[in-house]
């Protein structure tokens, strides 16, 4: 292995996250810019399983691109698929499509070397367990309102939709998550107010202290964003996708106590056990109906939650 500091990383994410079987197939889809990773987890695949494959590919133009055809037919011919890509594909077709077939699919979208043995470093049994807990008290809710410091005043609506929980344990056919992994999430069928993101949101990574970016919903459609490279990043997407990509998408709670600091990664960022994530595009992956080359998450760094009136009791980080 050309890096051994990634071995102990991707054993977890390869046994104790996917549960890779002997008997089963594992395809690795990277790209060039994270052949690293991508290689680590291979090595450890291959010696787990039968059949193991890398797929790598040139990084993709924006998050939510979907892969060439090849690959998107290796992930539906797989038992497990595991995407350490720059660019990511957790809210692609091709993705939902290896769901679909059954395929156990873990994205890294924009890991990093330092991301990957930070976020992996963890107990994700106990990750799951909290996941539980905020299911437990947000699932069913009418609506919930997010407020911080910093200006956000959010109401968000569910409706019909489901919460979901990633909890970085994927051992039943179809499911998904994110690694590094910890969140409990909705993608709302309205949404009504101001975000005002403090933590980490691309196209910046980790804002200043003394800088946020800031959007306003109103009836579940982004109307304004007020920081020039979001908009454009919005925008372009636009180009293609019309309003999809003004689409208020998703509302989640961070539920990995080992995360205690934002590093810059949205990946990562947006797992810290006592944030909350909002996010800008695509949501048909996660339970919505709108489709869009982009999914942009913005963290909040200290926000206050309300279910049906009632404040929610965050986790925070041990």
């Amino acid at each position: 292995m050309g890096n051994s500091s990634l071995r102990a990383p991707a054993e977890t994410a390869v046994r104790q996250c996917m549960g890779l079987g002997a008997e089963e197939s594992c395809v690795v889809v990277t790209d060039d810019k994270r052949e690293a990773i991508g290689t680590a987890l291979y090595e450890v695949a291959s010696e787990t399983a039968a059949d193991a494959t890398v797929v790598r590919y040139p990084p993709g133009e924006q998050h939510g691109a979907e892969p060439p055809a090849p690959v998107a037919a290796a992930m539906a011919g797989a038992d497990v698929v595991l995407a350490p890509t720059t660019k990511s594909l957790s809210h692609t077709r091709a993705r939902t499509d290896a769901n679909e077939a059954g395929a156990r699919v873990a994205t890294l979208p924009g890991i990093t070397e330092a991301v990957f043995r930070t976020g992996l470093d963890a107990d994700y049994e106990a990750v799951a367990a909290v996941c539980a807990e905020v299911y437990e008290a947000v699932a069913g809710a009418t609506e919930l309102r997010v407020t911080s410091p910093q200006g956000t005043d959010i109401t968000v609506r569910p409706g019909g939709r489901e919460w979901r929980r990633d909890t970085g344990v994927v051992h039943e056919a179809g499911e998904m998550s994110n690694l590094p992994a910890g969140e409990v999430f909705v993608s709302p069928e309205t949404a009504n107010g101001r975000v005002v993101v403090d933590g980490t949101m691309m196209p910046h990574g980790r804002l200043d202290p003394d800088e946020t970016v800031a959007f306003t919903v109103e009836d579940g459609q982004v109307t304004s964003i007020e920081d020039e490279g979001l908009r454009e990043s919005v925008e372009t997407a636009a180009a293609t996708a019309g309003d999809a990509a003004f689409n208020f998408a998703e509302m989640g709670i961070g539920t990995n106590l080992a995360v205690s600091e934002l590093v810059g990664s949205v990946l990562l960022d947006e797992k810290a056990a006592g944030t909350v994530h909002l996010a800008i595009g695509d949501d048909h992956g996660i339970g919505g109906d709108v489709e869009a080359p982009i999914h942009q998450d913005g963290v909040l760094t200290a926000p206050t939650v309300y279910v049906d009136g009632d404040r929610l009791e965050l986790p925070t980080p041990t």
